[in-house]
């Protein structure tokens, strides 16, 4: 599985961040660069990272949130994470770092992005 990132401009000026899939070693480069693209265009009130489609985040993941959090606050703008996968929010919480992106609860109304069927039916 790979990643795939949407951004939106919500009605209050905050920009979500969706990312749905595997953030790794192979694509994580991408989240500070959505971050850095969407900054070009002058800093919003605010970035949400969605992260309740994400079913793996390796530390190279994390270090690229680390990365687009920092980017954010020299600009100005804060960055916290939003319905974490319960694999996301694991991974935050075990390396300390649950706090810095707003101590998000688990999506608990989310499917669990893991549990995808082995075939895709019509």
């Amino acid at each position: 599985m790979t990643l795939s990132i949407t951004t939106s401009t919500l009605p209050d000026g905050v920009v979500e961040i969706s990312l749905f899939g595997e953030i790794d070693v192979e694509n994580a480069y991408q989240i500070k660069e959505a971050v850095a693209e969407r900054l070009a265009d002058g800093p919003p009130e605010r970035f949400e990272l969605d992260m309740h489609a994400v079913a793996f985040i390796d530390s190279v993941g994390i270090s690229a949130l680390v990365a687009a959090f920092q980017l954010a606050s020299v600009s100005g703008v804060k960055l916290v994470v939003t319905r974490p996968s319960r694999f996301a929010h694991r991974q935050l919480w075990v390396t300390g770092l649950l706090g810095l992106f707003g101590a998000p609860e688990p999506c608990t109304d989310c499917p669990d992005p893991s549990h995808r069927p082995l075939v895709s039916r019509p």
